[in-house]
């Protein structure tokens, strides 16, 4: 049985990053916001390394695309930005940053782009789907009473095609909130992470 450890959020913490690296997996998901404003990240890859040939990372809305792509090919990293794989009887992709934020961040689509990628995965199944980007008016997009900033498009997503999984981060406050949106076990995972069995 394969395992996919699966984190997001860690914001140049090396400590939290440390203790996430020296867990034991077959897959290491990075679903965004390694650093926070494009600073930073060869520092984190050090602590990255010794697990880089199974490491695959996503863009969160603090790196650019390209950020990713020249950090992962300087590390030896995975790309996952749009990506796939198959593992343990699943298929899991991803797909990195967020809907508009109020920061003008480096790495935003708009809520139509984020559909037409996710699109994209629609016949993988059984899924696995690892967004930055949590779905709106969720538990785990809720910064606090009344306010949530999720991705409409991440939703239907969610709604439309039901994942067995689904994982995020960006909204810090929902670090670790679970919820159970019809078939889907949806997570966000913050720098605590998540450590799946692929069965």
């Amino acid at each position: 049985m394969a395992r996919a450890l699966i984190f997001s959020d860690i914001h140049n913490d090396a400590r939290a990053l440390e203790k996430l690296i020296g867990i034991e997996a077959d897959y290491y998901f990075c679903a965004g916001d390694l650093v926070s404003w494009q600073r930073g990240l060869d520092k984190m890859a050090e602590i990255m390394k010794p697990r880089a040939d199974r490491m695959y990372v996503l863009p969160g809305n603090h790196e650019s695309e390209s950020d990713i792509v020249q950090f992962c090919a300087r590390h030896g990293f995975h790309n996952f930005h749009s990506g796939k794989l198959q593992a343990g009887g699943v298929w899991i992709a991803g797909l990195g940053y967020s809907s508009p934020t109020p920061f003008h961040t480096p790495g935003e689509y708009s809520e139509e782009e984020m559909a037409a990628r996710l699109e994209k995965f629609a016949e993988l199944k059984p899924l696995v789907l690892i967004c930055h980007a949590p779905p709106l008016n969720t538990k785990l997009d809720r910064v606090r009473d009344g306010l949530h900033a999720g991705s409409r498009a991440v939703r239907e997503f969610i709604e439309k095609y039901h994942p067995s999984d689904f994982f995020c981060g960006h909204i810090h406050e929902a670090e670790g909130v679970v919820e159970q949106m019809g078939e889907t076990r949806a997570q966000n995972v913050g720098k605590r992470g998540h450590v799946l069995e692929l069965r």
